[in-house]
């Protein structure tokens, strides 16, 4: 049986991703997914109802995923290259960050949306803190990392690679980035040799 909600969500998932909050309408949803817009009205009443259930269900992927990396990666840089490695995907597809995409329209959305994209974001810098004061204490970070600042510069590199990627090297420029990235992080003289290629 067909799921018709799930499928809203994916491919709204995707509009978003690729033209912004702002730059599809329920009749392009409706066409892509192949139903009347009536249909979707009866799944979310409005566009914001819409944008709040997908920013929910990014979030939950995230959790799941953050969750992974924690219990699999035994060191904050395997795990920061492992959570940059999240966002490879959307270069190699042509997306961008859903809620940074959303962001960017700032003022334009309902307040409740913009409150569930500052908790993502706010999520992921607790997260990376947590992550580089752990790195830090165990000496594969470097001791001048402030785990609050880096945590932010982390997630503002990524997402600008993220972003500028999509146009300029793709995946390897991104790649690149990452590496860069996570050497940086390192304390000196502690080289990237025999890390996993990311």
């Amino acid at each position: 049986m067909r799921d018709t909600r799930a499928e809203l969500l994916l491919q709204a998932e995707t509009l978003v991703r690729r033209r912004g909050y702002a730059g599809f309408s329920y009749a392009d949803l409706a066409g892509t997914v192949g139903i009347r817009k009536a249909s979707i009205h009866h799944h979310f009443p409005t566009k914001s109802d819409l944008a709040l259930a997908l920013v929910a269900a990014y979030d939950a992927r995230y959790d799941a995923a953050l969750a992974e990396i924690r219990a699999g990666e035994p060191d904050a840089i395997g795990r920061i290259a492992a959570y940059g490695a999240l966002y490879l995907g959307g270069v190699e597809a042509g997306l961008g960050c859903l809620c940074a995409a959303l962001a960017i329209e700032g003022d334009a959305l309902p307040d409740s949306l913009r409150s569930d994209i500052a908790r993502f974001f706010e999520k992921h810098i607790r997260w990376l803190e947590g992550v580089l004061a752990e790195g830090v204490a165990a000496g594969c970070v470097r001791a001048s990392a402030e785990p609050a600042a880096t945590a932010r510069m982390v997630i503002a590199a990524l997402e600008g690679a993220l972003l500028m990627e999509r146009l300029l090297a793709g995946p390897a420029g991104f790649r690149g980035t990452l590496t860069a990235l996570c050497d940086g992080l390192r304390p000196a003289g502690v080289s990237s040799r025999g890390a996993d290629t990311i």
